[in-house]
């Protein structure tokens, strides 16, 4: 998933890579425990993304580039 500016917060990039519908979905799959970066289980809506990171929600992965 290509990105503009990096960092980017995973509330964010949950939503451009359409892997939560808005901001409240987005809170709720990571409130959930339901989202990974690099495989490590993500609870903070405000976590930070570089390229190369991979995250995963119900088996969907993708990367920010």
């Amino acid at each position: 998933m290509p990105i503009r500016d990096e960092p980017i917060r995973i509330g964010q990039f949950l939503k451009l890579a359409n892997l939560a519908e808005d901001g409240g979905h987005a809170r709720e799959l990571l409130e959930s425990g339901q989202v990974t970066v690099n495989g490590e289980p993500e609870y903070r809506r405000g976590a930070q993304l570089r390229r190369g990171d991979v995250v995963a929600v119900d088996g969907r992965s993708v990367r920010p580039v």
